[in-house]
């Protein structure tokens, strides 16, 4: 990992609960994720959704530099937090004075925009069960860590939660675990306590397509 010493003169502290910033605020700043966890949450209709939960070494709020837009969500510490806060300013000495971590910087700004693209298309969907199936297309695609799916055929094996599938598909819980039960009772899904298989990850790509609107 890139050595961020010499940049503590931009760390701040947050503490659980606390809102980092909110989603239609101006923003100028991204922030790198040094200790705790980050939640990220989106008013999707009348209801505030989570979408992800962040933990160290990722980024977020990086849009503001790259569209000079307005924040696209709300980040709140999920608790203590400790992140490195970066401007428009202090950006190019970042860049300048660590080309390993500007490297690795650039390379997350990509995934991300593609990651928000993304899961904005999951949220678009109007069917659960069709936000539940492409939250399994969407980590068969990035091949994630914690989405890794080996292959068997049409078979994928996803190193997932329920909870967070949940996050993905910015639904509850309970309703996710329905809609698993459900699939499993087709026997589209096979459920396990540290991760969830999917059948025919095929099925799924059809079932989504037919569902999203053209």
């Amino acid at each position: 990992m890139a050595d961020l010493s010499t940049f503590t003169r931009f760390a701040r502290t947050y503490q659980p609960g606390e809102i980092i910033f909110s989603e239609y605020e101006p923003g100028d700043s991204f922030y790198l994720i040094q200790a705790g966890r980050v939640k990220i949450s989106k008013i999707v209709g009348d209801i505030e959704k989570t979408i992800d939960i962040l933990q160290p070494p990722e980024i977020f709020g990086e849009m503001a530099i790259l569209e000079g837009a307005p924040r696209s969500a709300t980040a709140m510490a999920a608790d203590t937090v400790k992140v490195l806060e970066f401007n428009r300013a202090n950006f190019e000495v970042l860049m300048m004075g660590n080309p390993q971590i500007a490297l690795r910087l650039l390379k997350l700004f990509t995934k991300r925009i593609w990651d928000q693209k993304r899961r904005f298309m999951i949220l678009t969907l109007e069917e659960p069960q069709a936000k539940v199936a492409d939250v399994f297309l969407m980590l068969a695609e990035t091949g994630t860590a914690i989405g890794t799916g080996e292959q068997e055929g049409e078979k994928r094996e996803f190193k997932v939660t329920m909870d967070d599938v949940a996050h993905w598909a910015g639904m509850s819980s309970q309703e996710v675990q329905t809609i698993l039960g459900h699939f499993a009772n087709q026997r589209r899904v096979e459920l396990f306590p540290d991760k969830i298989v999917v059948r025919n990850i095929s099925d799924f790509s059809r079932f989504v397509n037919s569902r999203r609107k053209k």
